[in-house]
């Protein structure tokens, strides 16, 4: 089984639901952690892990060492792009997903997140994982590895909530590419709930207000449907 990595945490230690939410390149773990109490799902037993990305050389950033759940080549991001990192970082989070089912917590009760390279792997890992999840969440982020996405999706999440996010002037992720990764899913059958904002690379106020809202939705859709 891959290593797991180190994590912040936040949330009851018996809490029924997880949310396991991945930061952007260079920053860690602490990146959303101040985002909790502004969900306002205090009411709700829900667990957010935070993980932190391994430290690796970003060929992009002129080989510096930072956080990152992979490499990037190209300013082109899905060009040349680094599989081998890619699937690393999908281990990762699969042992994450394995952990929190021995601390008692349902497949569909567990939400994968994520910001930027974040949100690819989180995309990435939640429509190849065997159990069906409770959500997705993907912030100012693309689907990564198109060309194997066919063959290797699984059915288990095929009806999986997908929550996509971007700012029309993001410089980082441009906005056509987080577009084409939306009309994909959606020629592929998924449902994906879509929101554009004025803004950059970055989250916003009004993005805040709706992701809270989605995931509750999603939070009240897993206590109906998981066992309890």
């Amino acid at each position: 089984m891959s290593q797991l990595p180190e994590c912040v945490e936040v949330g009851p230690a018996d809490a029924q639901h997880s949310v396991i939410w991945l930061h952007g390149l260079g920053a860690d773990g602490h990146d959303f952690e101040p985002l909790v109490p502004e969900l306002g799902l205090a009411d709700r037993s829900v667990r957010f892990i935070f993980p932190h990305a391994p430290v690796q050389p970003v060929t992009l950033n002129g080989g510096m060492a930072m956080r990152a759940w992979y490499d990037i080549h190209s300013p082109r991001i899905q060009e040349d792009e680094d599989a081998a990192g890619i699937r690393t970082s999908q281990a990762m989070i699969e042992a994450l997903i394995l952990q929190q089912h021995q601390r008692g917590v349902d497949s569909r009760r567990i939400i994968l997140a994520g910001f930027s390279q974040g949100g690819a792997i989180a995309l990435h890992t939640g429509l190849r994982h065997a159990e069906s999840l409770g959500g997705i969440l993907a912030l100012s982020t693309y689907l990564p590895l198109v060309a194997d996405f066919e063959q290797e999706r699984q059915y288990a999440n095929q009806a999986v909530p997908i929550f996509m996010a971007h700012g029309s002037d993001d410089p980082v992720v441009p906005l056509s590419l987080a577009e084409t990764s939306c009309q994909i899913l959606q020629q592929a059958g998924y449902h994906v709930t879509w929101k554009r904002y004025p803004m950059q690379h970055q989250v916003c106020l009004a993005e805040i207000s709706d992701i809270a809202a989605w995931l509750r939705q999603q939070l009240n859709n897993e206590a109906e449907s998981s066992p309890s």
